[in-house]
């Protein structure tokens, strides 16, 4: 029985821990085929990027939009499984067409929130009357650009102000770096433009917190998470990498109990933490 052929987009964060679980042997049926660096720098035998992802079973992109929106197609038109770190990438529609249209599967990891799997089972049984996050984060990480010289001094001295109000597809955008758990919260649930997201600034240093409240037919539902940030990168949950690591680890137990080559034109896909709809999700 071979072990699934995995490959890390990424050597950063997230992309770091996951190829080091790998290269350790601590994920069943999976073994380290490269790791491509910034640059499409590819660790090992100097292969090119598209040869390496041509071969892979499983693709973990965990190095940004820029990546995602360079490599993923090549990882799905070859028809590896591609699990998505990056999930804000995908409020571009045209993008997330293009990966959604196969022969590979697309899997977006649930990063640094929970409770997505109760949220999709409520979504099945009747339409979502609302669904809302409310994030808050060390308010340093916070400060972009954009923003007025008057936020960007308050949370960078950590003051409990409002750094964003506004549609899961608007935080996305504004918040690459920071803002993942949005696109993949609206991409679950009523849609990235009927997802409301609040992002808090916090205490300098303090954990990471999403708030998911959602209610339907079925009932409510609420959802916190506190997450410490990563000692690499303080906009990245520490959980995060761990996440990506048990989608893989699911996705080779599967491939493990099928135990035939991938062929280029297979569709089939474990069932992880969930695969990416072609357009935005509609209840029904």
């Amino acid at each position: 029985m071979a072990d699934a052929r995995v490959v890390v987009v990424g050597a950063g964060a997230i992309g770091s821990v996951v190829a080091a679980e790998l290269r350790a042997g601590r994920v069943a049926h999976a073994a380290l085929a490269g790791v491509v660096r910034s640059g499409g720098v590819v660790d090992g035998d100097g292969r090119p990027v598209a040869d390496l992802l041509g071969e892979a079973d499983i693709v973990v992109e965990a190095a940004g939009h820029d990546a995602l929106r360079a490599l993923g197609p090549i990882a799905v038109a070859a028809g590896a499984d591609l699990v998505v770190c990056s999930a804000g990438a995908l409020v571009d529609d045209d993008l997330r067409a293009r990966l959604g249209s196969g022969p590979g599967t697309l899997h977006l990891i649930p990063g640094a929130l929970g409770g997505l799997d109760a949220l999709r089972a409520a979504r099945r049984a009747g339409p979502l009357r609302s669904v809302t996050l409310r994030s808050t984060k060390a308010g340093p990480a916070l400060v972009r650009d954009w923003m007025a010289p008057a936020l960007q001094d308050g949370l960078g001295r950590g003051e409990p102000l409002v750094a964003f109000d506004g549609t899961a597809r608007e935080a996305a955008r504004r918040f690459p770096e920071s803002a993942n758990v949005a696109a993949t919260l609206g991409l679950c649930g009523v849609g990235l433009d009927d997802t409301h997201v609040t992002i808090l600034g916090g205490p300098v240093g303090s954990a990471t917190s999403h708030v998911v409240e959602a209610s339907g037919p079925l009932g409510d539902l609420v959802v916190e998470m506190a997450n410490r940030p990563s000692p690499d990168n303080r906009r990245t949950s520490a959980v995060v990498p761990w996440s990506a690591i048990d989608t893989v680890a699911r996705l080779a137990e599967a491939h493990a109990r099928r135990d035939v080559p991938r062929c280029p034109s297979a569709t089939a896909s474990a069932d992880t933490s969930p695969p990416l709809p072609n357009k935005e999700p509609n209840p029904t």
